[in-house]
């Protein structure tokens, strides 16, 4: 299913902008911050820079489509005013069809950048996500949709509105392909969790629970569809490891045989490294931010930590002030931040100037590039 909407250009056109050029050579430096319009940035990289699939995951927070000016020391300023000053950080005032094919373009060449094992997650809000889907679909394939996650922003807010309270946005999670990488996140377990998952307390106190020694699927020739103990799995299903391997769990005391004999396996709480992470998301931003529409790092932290490895590229073609470079940064990651906004490449040199150098990293080496004609 395809969005239709005036103006929408043809995939061939697209792919087909003019590339820009530099201010300096583009060197072997691993990370780069990059000023200018990130359009034909994107494009120079893919046809200039031999970076045609190798970044290996994408995070970006594209402007919402608010018609607002943005302005460092406060949040946003209705651009009815039209007062724009020295402090303005950016200005969010493409609406409409005229913001949908501006995200379609980058996000076109975006996925040719992006490798096959690499992942886009992509921040928006509830106003205009749903059209993005759409959009997303059709450029990644619907086929490669993972997850619609719901971020819970802010705390609960009281406005004199006819509408319930907005305390959320939304992340489109996508993959280039189905062999993408993913290092499955968890989250600890809470005591209550813990009390409710693993109900059994052992005589040396800790607590455990029991799953089945058999699974679905039936096998008839293997070892595990055949006799163990006396039992057979039953039907339709098969024991889930071989009968030598069940013998060695019974003798290290992991199998727990009921009053009729039925054998399943203890799990214990202590051995776990928590539970699987859900789509809803609590990471809330900061209240006094550095830079407006700063989002939290721990957020930021998670998704690279689940889609990419170290040594992995990430891309953030709307940067802002850097959280995802210094998230990057902190975990082993190499980088590319574009942002146009003189004042988010400002933020975004004062955030990598004061990350702690003796706790994650010796030496945080960049080149910082402009983009040449167009950005003085």
């Amino acid at each position: 299913m395809n969005l239709q909407y005036k103006s929408k250009k043809a995939e061939k056109e697209i792919i087909e902008i003019k590339a820009c050029h530099f201010d300096s050579a583009w060197n072997d430096t691993p990370n780069k911050l990059i000023l200018g319009d990130n359009l034909p940035i994107l494009k120079a990289m893919y046809e200039n820079i031999n970076l045609k699939s190798k970044i290996d995951l994408v995070y970006i927070d594209p402007p919402f489509s608010t018609k607002n000016n943005f302005r460092i020391g406060n949040e946003r300023v209705s651009t009815i005013s039209n007062s724009l000053t020295d402090e303005t950080a950016y200005t969010d005032n493409i609406t409409g069809s005229k913001f949908l094919e501006f995200l379609r373009e980058r996000l076109i060449i975006i996925r040719e950048l992006m490798s096959p094992k690499a992942s886009i997650y992509l921040h928006s809000d509830y106003k205009i996500g749903h059209y993005i889907k759409i959009i997303m679909d059709e450029i990644f394939g619907i086929e490669n949709f993972r997850n619609d996650i719901t971020r819970i922003k802010c705390n609960p807010k009281n406005f004199q509105r006819k509408a319930y309270g907005n305390i959320k946005d939304l992340i489109l999670f996508y993959t280039k392909s189905e062999n993408y990488i993913w290092n499955d996140p968890k989250e600890e377990f809470s005591k209550k969790d813990i009390e409710r998952l693993f109900r059994k307390v052992d005589e040396n106190g800790r607590r455990y629970t029991t799953i089945p020694l058999h699974a679905p699927g039936e096998t008839k020739n293997g070892e595990t569809g055949q006799e163990w103990r006396g039992i057979f799995p039953p039907k339709g299903r098969h024991w889930r490891s071989k009968p030598a391997v069940l013998e060695q769990l019974d003798k290290d005391g992991l199998i727990e045989w009921s009053s009729r004999g039925v054998p399943r396996k203890k799990i214990y709480a202590d051995e776990k490294n928590g539970k699987k992470k859900q789509d809803i998301w609590r990471y809330k931003d900061s209240q006094y931010p550095m830079y407006p529409t700063e989002k939290n790092i721990e957020m930021i932290k998670t998704i690279i930590s689940a889609s990419s490895n170290p040594g992995g590229l990430i891309l953030d073609c709307f940067c802002g002030s850097g959280t995802t470079l210094q998230a990057a940064q902190e975990l082993g990651r190499n980088w590319i931040g574009i942002d146009k906004s003189e004042e988010a490449i400002k933020a975004t040199k004062k955030r990598l100037s004061q990350i702690d150098k003796d706790l994650f990293c010796p030496e945080i080496e960049y080149q910082y590039l402009k983009q040449k004609n167009i950005i003085n």
